[in-house]
């Protein structure tokens, strides 16, 4: 017998409609899952395919879904549980882990304390032995000086160290099953592959099922044995890894597949960027240096002594690991910071440097000369505000001619691909790649010459980060945009920029030709976070 089973779920939501019978379309239709212990299996697709909202529906973690058919949980039916019994099961024999640890940690609560909750509802132990255990799965999932860090605040921990307390939360009372719905999507490959090799240590120690939810093939290929594609709320195909990976049936498993693939740095498809023409440039950073205060005392320094150059039209990556700099270096370029020292000058327009407070004084031809994507376009956007005046905002900063504004932001929204009907709704009624077109249209209205690119797509899934990809390409090629795009995926950087910036925990740079680079790398640090890359094999022809 499985150790967990879906049989037939279907998962719908009432409409806002008067009648009460009424109700939308079914969001996951006649879902079926089987996992047996010590297995893992990978539900895969797009976002909006459906994949949480099954997994959050068959645990009963879904409020005002209509939810219908059988989940099973050792031989227990899920979803005829009373909340006392259901609270038993998850938490103790079911552990989760969620996308965005900064979301689900209490961030007024010390990492010990949050932990420690646990095993204080699901146990007896007292005090003394529930902090002895909570160490203990501290430094078992890879965190340094636990008795530290037990008192430590999840603002003081990086990406991949906060998402390692949520697996130590979720594995405390030795769970049956993990739900792991996204853990590894906003994190750099290094990272990714070190929590990919931990859930697979834990799995092999305890015979732990795994249910991992993913958008990326390229990223469950180590770790699954069983893979579920899943589009429109629907399996469109199941089978073991071997065979899905090498001979998929499905159009939408290859579309899927051959977009992993970009990402994986596969050097029989890595592409040649050709090199912009030689001309003169229009960012020049030279000696870039720049640190923030030490938890106890003094500074430390995450950018030393860089110097780049970025000319119209090029698209300059810059990659690294959490905590490189990589996100405090496009945050000076686009002057939302200062440096400590260096010369930044953009079109002509000297940056200040060597102030530790405030926001840089710009004058505004050079503030209007760079504009900044976010990562989190829905965090970067107001959501009380309509998206055709969100774009406009930046109209409305600069004075523009009020009669030439709707104009304006209907050009920009053409240009980023977002249909008329969208710039009426609200942030919330929009997908997440649809508000990262906005994020777009609101940083292309005022025609900048350069576009920092922080993090763009790593919330998205990998279909869609295409056609944004496609989107930036485009204005760069079409409005001579220079672009920095700052990212953890070394496969897009791969694929769209001439040259690349790889940084390292230290702060040095190597810097070349993006092929060059990562074909023949020249330090130690590039070539492993090269080979930290999750790999797809070839598939059949």
């Amino acid at each position: 017998m499985p150790l967990f089973e879906i049989d037939d779920l279907t998962v719908s939501f009432p409409t806002s409609g008067r009648s009460s019978e009424s109700t939308a379309a079914p969001v996951v239709r006649g879902l079926r899952l089987e996992v047996d212990r010590g297995e893992t299996v990978a539900i895969v697709g797009e976002s909006g395919s459906g994949k949480s909202v099954s997994l959050l529906a068959a645990t009963r973690l879904l409020p005002g879904a209509d939810v219908t058919g059988s989940v099973r949980f050792d031989g227990r039916d899920l979803l005829g549980l009373s909340e006392r019994e259901l609270r038993r099961v998850l938490g103790r024999r079911i552990g989760f882990v969620f996308q965005d640890p900064q979301s689900n940690l209490h961030p007024f609560k010390t990492i010990g304390a949050q932990i420690d909750e646990v095993l204080r509802v699901h146990t007896r132990q007292r005090k003394a032995q529930r902090r002895k255990r909570v160490e203990e799965l501290l430094a078992e999932v890879g965190i340094p000086r636990p008795h530290e860090a037990y008192d430590g605040y999840p603002a003081q921990f990086s990406g991949g160290m906060r998402q390692r307390v949520m697996i130590a939360i979720a594995i405390a009372l030795n769970p049956a099953l993990i739900i792991a719905d996204e853990p590894t999507t906003a994190l750099d490959v290094g990272v990714q592959a070190s929590i990919l090799a931990l859930l697979t240590r834990l799995q092999d120690e305890y015979g732990t099922a795994i249910v991992f939810v993913s958008h990326d093939l390229a990223v469950v290929h180590s770790i699954a044995d069983t893979v579920l594609v899943i589009r429109d709320g629907v399996v469109v195909e199941s089978g073991p890894r071997e065979r899905i990976y090498t001979d998929p049936q499905h159009p939408y498993t290859r579309d899927l597949l051959d977009a992993s693939r970009l990402h994986s740095l596969d050097p029989d498809i890595l592409p040649d960027v050709s090199p912009v023409e030689s001309r003169p440039p229009l960012l020049v950073v030279d000696g870039l240096a720049a640190s923030y205060p030490a938890r106890r005392s003094g500074r430390r320094t995450v950018v030393d002594d860089l110097s780049f150059t970025i000319a119209p039209g090029e698209i300059v990556g810059l990659v690294g690991e959490s905590g490189s700099g990589k996100s405090t270096i496009g945050r000076i370029v686009a002057g939302l910071q200062y440096a400590d020292s260096g010369a930044i000058t953009l079109a002509g327009h000297r940056f200040p440097t060597g102030v530790r407070a405030g926001i840089p004084t710009l004058d505004t031809a050079a503030r209007g000369a760079v504009q900044l994507i976010f990562q989190d376009p829905y965090a970067s956007l107001n959501p009380r505000r309509r998206i055709r005046d969100a774009i406009a905002e930046p109209l409305r900063t600069r004075r523009v001619d009020p009669t030439q504004i709707d104009r304006l932001v209907a050009e920009a929204a053409a240009r980023a691909q977002l249909s008329e009907d969208l710039l009426d709704r609200l942030p919330a009624h929009l997908s997440g790649g649809q508000r990262q077109r906005v994020a777009i249209a609101r940083a292309l209205v005022v025609r900048p010459q350069l576009i920092v690119a922080d993090e763009a797509l790593s919330a998205l899934d990998v279909t869609t980060g295409r056609e944004i990809i496609s989107l930036l390409v485009a204005s760069a090629r079409d409005a001579d945009t220079a672009i920095l795009f700052i990212t953890h995926d070394l496969g897009v950087v791969a694929g769209i920029a001439h040259r690349v910036i790889v940084l390292d925990p230290d702060g040095q740079a190597e810097i070349g030709d993006t092929r060059t680079v990562f074909t023949d790398p020249a330090s130690d640090y590039t070539r492993r976070l090269l080979a930290a890359v999750p790999q797809i094999e070839a598939r059949a022809s």
